[in-house]
C-alpha cells in the first residue's frame, strides 16, 4: 500500500471520474457535484478503437469539459498495444482485465495528484459487471492508498442520453473495443 491512507465518505471532498466518453460523464459529474464533491475527469481508454474513435470520443470529452467548466487530464498515450496483450487468447472473458487496466491507471493518478477518491462512468451502463468494478475498484483503491467511490449512476442511463444530446456530444453505436464494435454491427457472439 502506499503512504497516503484511504479517505471515508464522510471526509472525502475530491474525486477522480475516469470518463469512458463525454455523454456518460454528463449524469456522472452533475451527481457527484450535487453530493458536493469537487470533481475531475480522467481520461484513460486504449480498449476505444480504432484510433479514429479514440479521438472523436476524446474530443466529445473535451467538449463537455469546455461546456461545463470540468477539470479535464487526458492520459497522452494511447496504450492500444497494453490492451490488446491483456486480452489476446481469451477475448470472450476480456472486460475483466479492461476494467483493471482504466481503473488502474485511474487510480494511479487519483494517488499521485492528491484525490480523496476515485470512481469511473461505467457504472452509468446498465451493461457492464458493477460487481467486479467494484470488487476491482476497491482493490486498486487499497494498493494505491487511494479510496474507491462507488455509486450505482444507472438511474441516470436515460438522463445521460438527453443531457449529451442537449449538448450536441458525439454518442457512440458501441463499448469501444473492436470486439464490442464486431458484436454489435457483426450481430455476432465472441
Amino acid at each position: 500500500m502506499k503512504d497516503k491512507a484511504a479517505v471515508d465518505r464522510a471526509q472525502m471532498t475530491s474525486v477522480l471520474l475516469h470518463a469512458c466518453c463525454g455523454p456518460c460523464s454528463t449524469y456522472a459529474v452533475r451527481s457527484l457535484q450535487e453530493q458536493g464533491l469537487g470533481v475531475s475527469a480522467f481520461w484513460y481508454n486504449p480498449n476505444v478503437h480504432p484510433f479514429r474513435e479514440h479521438q472523436r470520443r476524446l474530443e466529445a470529452m473535451q467538449a463537455l469539459a469546455q461546456a461545463t467548466s470540468l477539470p479535464l487530464i487526458v492520459d497522452e498515450g494511447y496504450d492500444m498495444l497494453k490492451y490488446f496483450q491483456a486480452v489476446v487468447g481469451h477475448e470472450s472473458d476480456r472486460c475483466p482485465d479492461c476494467y483493471r487496466m482504466r481503473l488502474s491507471r485511474t487510480a494511479e493518478v487519483a494517488y499521485q495528484k492528491g484525490f480523496d477518491a476515485f470512481t469511473t462512468t461505467l457504472l452509468i451502463s446498465p451493461y457492464q459487471n458493477h460487481e467486479l468494478i467494484r470488487a476491482l475498484g476497491e482493490e486498486l483503491g487499497k494498493e494505491w492508498g487511494v479510496g474507491f467511490h462507488y455509486q450505482d449512476f444507472r438511474p441516470g442511463f436515460r438522463e445521460s442520453h438527453r443531457l449529451s444530446r442537449e449538448l450536441g456530444l458525439y454518442h457512440q453505436g458501441y463499448c469501444g473495443c473492436v470486439y464490442s464494435e464486431w458484436e454489435r454491427y457483426g450481430k455476432v457472439k465472441i
